[in-house]
């Protein structure tokens, strides 16, 4: 960048989860003089979702690092091409699609995770008495060992009553052009991810050239281990 300025940090939930996830990082980011914002992610179709961001970043005066966490990395990528202020991607254990790839197509490559076993399709209403769907919760009985094994039982209770179902739709529609081709990246794999396979991470990582990490943790390793995920997020703030 010709100007020093510091990029405003955008974060990105994905599905089965909301932005409150992030208060922990939000703390940390600004503590140090960094303004992040996280937004809903509708979770409805993957065009939808980062049609949506890209309006919301739009109106940000200045830079924006973009950060995506689990479908949310989908959400960036896709989004992130048509975004003139956009300077960069940050993916925690998050799909970093190429062209064509879906998250449910990408997950196929690799084994099984514990999504597959406790994911619940149902369908949802869309008015007039139709229905669409599915869309996909957690089963609250196994989310904490399928999602946030390392954060505490009570607060996952918490989060597997108030997770947002995410349309299939979403996570099998293709991605386009993505942004991680033409903007820096940097990727935080999850080791204990059951979610999305850390191998997937590995992959996903190694193809977009990223700058990568490792944390011990859950697919929400990120709430379990906010500072040392603010810091790597930090770590990529200050390339600008």
């Amino acid at each position: 960048m010709s100007e020093s300025r510091t990029p405003t940090v955008v974060l990105v939930h994905g599905a089965f989860a909301d932005a409150s996830g992030y208060a922990n990082i939000i703390r940390e980011l600004e503590s140090s003089g960094v303004t992040a914002l996280a937004p809903a992610n509708p979770l409805r179709s993957l065009t939808l979702d980062a049609e949506y961001l890209a309006a919301f970043v739009s109106a940000i005066d200045g830079p924006v690092l973009l950060v995506g966490h689990s479908y949310g990395g989908a959400v960036i990528s896709h989004a992130s091409t048509r975004l003139p202020n956009v300077v960069g991607l940050v993916f925690l254990a998050a799909f970093g699609l190429d062209a064509g790839e879906s998250c449910i197509t990408l997950g196929q490559r690799f084994p099984e995770t514990k999504q597959n076993l406790y994911a619940l399709p149902t369908p949802y209403p869309v008015g007039a008495g139709t229905t669409e769907g599915p869309e996909l919760a957690i089963d609250r009985e196994h989310f904490r060992e399928a999602f946030c094994a390392d954060v505490p039982v009570d607060v996952a209770d918490v989060m597997a009553a108030t997770q947002r179902n995410v349309a299939v739709a979403a996570l099998s529609e293709g991605c386009g052009e993505p942004g991680w081709k033409v903007h820096p990246s940097w990727y935080l794999v999850a080791t204990d991810d059951q979610m999305i396979h850390p191998d997937a991470q590995r992959f996903m990582a190694d193809r977009m050239k990223a700058t990568t990490a490792a944390v011990e943790g859950s697919h929400v390793a990120f709430i379990a281990r906010p500072t040392a995920t603010a810091d790597f997020i930090r770590s990529a703030v200050a390339s600008f």
